[in-house]
C-alpha cells in the first residue's frame, strides 16, 4: 500500500500538481481549509502531510497555520508534517519547527528535492510506529496492546490474539459491556499483517438504520433524495486493512445478507450502483448479546453467525478474574497521578479488599470510573471505601457460611497473593518480600492457587 499523504493547500493549481506528482509514490489527499484537514489528520490515516502556512480566511499572514500545527500535535501527533514555504519566510519556518513540523521545503516547490524530503520523513514515521509496536507488545508479560491480566483467563486470551493475529480469518469477539472488546480486536488489527492499513471501526447500534447500509457500503449519486455525489463506504475505505464491527448482534437484518454476501465473496454493490466493487478486507465482529439465542428468535442470520464465528475470542468479565481488579486499579491510579500531579496518592488496604470483593456488573469500565471519582473526592492521599463509593465493609460474596477452616484458608492465601502479585506488577520478588516468603515458597503458592500462566 502507497503510504498517506494529506497535502493542506488551498491553491488549487499547486495542490493538484503536488498530488499529481506525488501520486506515484503516495495516496495524496487535498484539504483547502484548516477545518477539513485537521478532520482527515484525526482520523490517523496519514504519516505524511504537507502544509502550507497560510490557509483560509487569512491566507496572506501563517497564523492560520500555526493554529493548525498547534492542534495537529494533539488530534494526529505521529503525523510527520513538512511546511512549504518561501526562501523569505525563514522565521515562520523556525516557528514552525519549534512547534513540530519534521521538515520544510522552500518555494518553488522542486518535486524531486520534496520526494527526498518526503522519503526521509516517512522512513522516520516508520521506525516510530514500530518502536512504539514494540514497546506495547513488549513490555510486560501481563500487557498486551493496553489489555492487562495476570489471571488465566487473561494468558490465554493474549495467547489466542496471537494466534489469531497472523491469520486473515473473521474473528468473533464476545464479551459483556465494559470487559474491553474494542481493546481486544485492535490488538488483532495492530499484532496482523495489515496494521500498515486502516482500522476503521463501525458502531451497529449507533448509526440509524437508514443510513446504515450507505455507510457500511457507500452510494452513487442519484441513489436517493439528497444523494448528491458518490459517498465511499466504510468498507471501501478499509480496503487491505480491517473493518472492526461492534455490536453485531444490532445489525438489521436485509444487511447481515449484504455482510454474508462480502464474506463470502469478497465483493460489495454501493447503494444505487450496479457495479461490483472487489475489496480485501478483513473483519471482527464484537457483541454483548448472545447471538445463538438471537438465531433461535429469528433475529440473526445463523449462516452470517458461522460466518463470523471462524475465530471466536470471549473476554472473560472482570468478576471471574479477580486477581486482576488490583492490577488494573493501581494501574488506573498510576495514569491518573501524573496527571492530577498527585503523587501521594494510593489504595488503602480497605479500599483494595472493597474492590476485589465488589462484582463489578460493569466490568473494567466500571472499575476506571470509579478508580476516577475516588481520586477525585480523596482529601487524604489514601482511597478508602468511602471514597470509592462502598461502606466501611467489603460486600459480603460467599454464598454459604458453613466455610471450612481450610476452605477459609485457601480463600485469604489467594487474596492475599492475588493482591501482592497485583500491587507488585507481576514481580515475583517484590511480591515474595510484601508477603514475608521465600520465592520458593511463593512459586508453590501461585502454583497451588493457579495464579498467573500457570494451568
Amino acid at each position: 500500500m502507497k503510504p498517506g499523504l494529506l497535502i493542506i493547500e488551498d491553491e488549487k493549481s499547486l495542490a493538484k500538481q503536488m498530488k499529481w506528482g506525488l501520486s506515484d509514490s503516495y495516496d495524496a489527499v487535498i484539504a483547502d481549509h484548516p477545518d477539513k484537514a485537521l478532520q482527515l489528520l484525526a482520523s490517523g490515516a496519514f504519516p505524511l502531510a504537507t502544509l502550507d502556512l497560510g490557509l483560509p480566511p487569512t491566507p496572506d499572514i501563517p497564523e492560520q497555520g500555526f493554529r493548525l500545527l498547534e492542534s495537529a500535535s494533539e488530534r494526529s501527533p505521529h503525523t510527520k508534517i513538512i511546511v512549504i514555504t518561501g526562501n523569505s519566510e525563514w522565521e515562520n519556518a523556525v516557528r514552525a519547527v519549534g512547534l513540530g513540523v519534521t521538515d520544510f521545503c522552500t518555494k518553488p516547490i522542486d518535486l524531486e528535492i520534496l520526494k527526498i524530503i518526503l522519503q526521509r520523513a516517512f522512513r522516520i514515521s516508520e521506525l516510530e510506529a514500530a518502536n512504539r509496536k514494540l514497546q506495547e507488545n513488549c513490555g510486560y508479560t501481563h500487557c498486551l496492546c493496553g489489555m492487562m491480566g495476570i489471571s488465566p483467563q487473561m494468558s490465554d486470551l493474549f495467547t489466542q490474539i496471537r494466534q489469531v493475529a497472523g491469520t486473515d480469518y473473521p474473528v468473533l469477539i464476545k464479551g459483556e459491556t465494559g470487559t474491553g472488546k474494542e481493546m481486544a480486536a485492535r490488538a488483532v488489527y495492530v499484532l496482523s499483517s495489515r496494521a500498515q492499513g486502516h482500522l476503521v471501526i463501525i458502531n451497529c447500534g449507533a448509526i440509524p438504520e437508514n443510513l446504515l447500509e450507505s455507510e457500511l457500503f457507500g452510494h452513487e449519486k442519484g441513489a436517493f433524495t439528497g444523494a448528491a455525489g458518490r459517498k465511499t463506504g466504510k468498507f471501501e475505505t478499509a480496503d487491505r486493512g480491517t473493518v472492526f464491527l461492534d455490536e453485531i448482534g444490532d445489525m438489521p437484518q436485509f444487511l447481515q445478507v449484504k455482510l454474508l454476501r462480502f464474506l463470502q465473496e469478497g465483493t460489495i454493490e454501493r447503494v444505487g450502483g450496479t457495479r461490483t466493487v472487489k475489496l480485501d478486507v478483513r473483519v471482527i465482529a464484537a457483541t454483548h448479546v448472545d447471538l445463538e439465542k438471537a438465531i433461535r428468535e429469528n433475529r440473526f442470520r445463523e449462516d452470517l453467525f458461522f460466518r463470523l464465528n471462524v475465530v471466536p475470542l470471549n473476554i472473560p468479565p472482570l468478576r471471574d478474574r479477580r486477581e486482576d481488579i488490583l492490577l488494573l486499579a493501581n494501574h488506573f491510579i498510576r495514569k491518573e497521578k501524573e496527571k492530577l500531579k498527585r503523587d501521594d496518592i494510593r489504595l488503602s488496604p480497605a479500599g483494595a479488599a472493597v474492590l476485589t470483593a465488589h462484582s463489578w456488573q460493569g466490568n473494567v469500565r466500571e472499575l476506571q470510573n470509579c478508580i476516577y471519582r475516588a481520586m477525585v473526592k480523596s482529601e487524604t492521599g489514601r482511597i478508602h471505601p468511602s471514597d470509592l463509593g462502598f461502606g466501611d465493609a467489603p460486600e459480603c460474596q460467599e454464598k454459604s457460611m458453613n466455610l471450612s477452616i481450610r476452605t477459609a484458608r485457601d480463600e485469604a492465601e489467594f487474596r492475599v497473593i492475588t493482591q501482592a502479585m497485583a500491587i507488585t506488577g507481576n514481580n515475583i520478588s517484590q511480591a515474595a518480600r510484601l508477603l514475608e516468603v521465600s520465592r520458593p515458597t511463593l512459586h508453590d503458592f501461585l502454583k497451588k492457587h493457579r495464579i498467573g500462566t500457570e494451568k
